[in-house]
């Protein structure tokens, strides 16, 4: 049956801006969207008709970037970080994230399944209906094909959308410490084809950064997801200038995510192969961070920008996706719109989803959030506390249940 959606103000996000359609309509049917445009230019339809009392309606928003699948807590960290300790004197004397590997693997799968869903709800309550789920807190193959299982189950238990990121290349495990070279060979040569085989992996990841992996290490594990067909991303330039941007340029990347250290070559890089910059201004907040992205490069060279939580115990323990709007806008001083965009379609492009997702267009799926709010920066405006809001995914309103 077709729907119209009616009384509403849409907030298109084409092409990367508001571009909004004032006292508009969205008809939808099957779970795409036929047509959006003013309500007094509505083609004739015997369509059952919603009306979203005026509210501005936006694109379901997507979180292009989580960890959420794991177990254990690192609050102890944060306070150890409060007290100067660094997160890589952290990391060196056993916390970080082995700390979050080891409870992980004691887990079982329903019990990471249980605290996945919490966390998704959170997230899903605040207009994300699109989600990226990294492995990483495994890094042995029982552990990472476990989590991966887990982020499976939530794909057909949700009605988002739901990509699964195979982060085995985290950290270095106990078992292969001084021996990353052969970590990496058991990833390429065990890991990845496995997961490959059992489509359990739409993409891979790996963190290049002195506290884990080198470039040249991190290229191998390129070089394999390559000939398996699979995209891949990167953590890079976060604590030091490696150039793993412009090593997940030259693998033509869907993403390079954090970037406080990228350079000027790092950002042309990425501009000629359209790899997408992922700013996680959670994190950034979390470390008390000083040195900022390059924003203005980015701008200039026009890469484009998403924005994602970094839902994770460590460093961004972050469960609201307008808390990463205002902290875009007032940490990364970036404007309203272009936080909007990020977590939309720049988010949409960072996992290859942009033809279906992250604006409102004819043909995409029929996922938006309609919020009782006066203006769009009001959704970056407010910090804490609920904006009213319709989340309708798949052309049906979203009734989103506590688990």
């Amino acid at each position: 049956m077709k729907t119209l959606w009616k009384d509403l103000h849409a907030i298109t996000m084409r092409d990367g801006r508001y571009n909004i359609i004032e006292d508009a309509a969205i008809l939808t049917e099957d779970g795409l969207i036929i047509w959006i445009g003013k309500a007094h230019e509505v083609p004739d339809s015997d369509a059952q008709q919603i009306s979203l009392n005026y509210w501005w309606v936006t694109p379901g928003l997507i979180d292009c970037h989580t960890h959420l699948v794991f177990a254990g807590s690192r609050s102890a960290e944060f306070e150890e970080r409060l007290h100067g300790i660094s997160y890589s004197e952290i990391a060196a004397k056993g916390g970080g994230i082995i700390s979050t590997v080891n409870a992980t693997r004691q887990a079982t799968e329903q019990e990471l399944l249980k605290l996945a869903l919490k966390r998704i709800e959170f997230l899903m309550k605040d207009g994300v209906t699109a989600i990226e789920i990294k492995s990483g807190y495994g890094l042995d193959l029982n552990s990472e094909r476990k989590i991966l299982t887990v982020i499976q189950k939530l794909k057909t238990l949700l009605p988002i959308t739901i990509k699964a990121t195979c982060l085995a290349a985290h950290d270095i495990p106990i078992e292969y410490k001084n021996r990353s070279d052969e970590y990496i060979d058991y990833i390429c040569d065990v890991m990845l084809p496995l997961f490959a085989s059992e489509n359990l992996i739409d993409a891979v990841d790996a963190f290049c950064e002195h506290i884990a992996f080198s470039p040249q290490q991190v290229e191998k594990v390129f070089r394999k997801a390559q000939k398996l067909n699979l995209p891949i991303k990167i953590h890079a330039e976060q604590l030091s200038s490696l150039h793993g941007s412009s090593l997940a340029a030259k693998y033509h990347g869907l993403s390079a995510d954090h970037l406080e250290y990228m350079t000027e070559q790092d950002v042309i890089a990425m501009a000629q192969s359209d790899t997408v910059a992922v700013l996680l201004p959670g994190a950034f907040y979390m470390l008390r961070e000083k040195q900022l992205p390059p924003i203005p490069s980015l701008r200039q060279h026009h890469v484009k920008i998403a924005l994602s939580t970094d839902l994770n115990p460590g460093t961004s323990p972050m469960l609201s996706a307008r808390l990463l709007l205002n902290m875009a806008c007032t940490l990364f001083k970036m404007t309203p719109e272009e936080a909007l965009a990020g977590v939309t379609i720049n988010a949409a492009h960072a996992l290859a989803l942009n033809h279906q997702h992250g604006s409102l267009e004819q043909k995409k799926i029929a996922n938006f959030v309609a919020w009782d709010i006066t203006h769009p920066a009001d959704l970056a405006y407010w910090l804490g506390g609920q904006i009213k809001n319709k989340i309708i995914v798949n052309g049906k309103i979203l009734d989103v249940k506590e688990k």
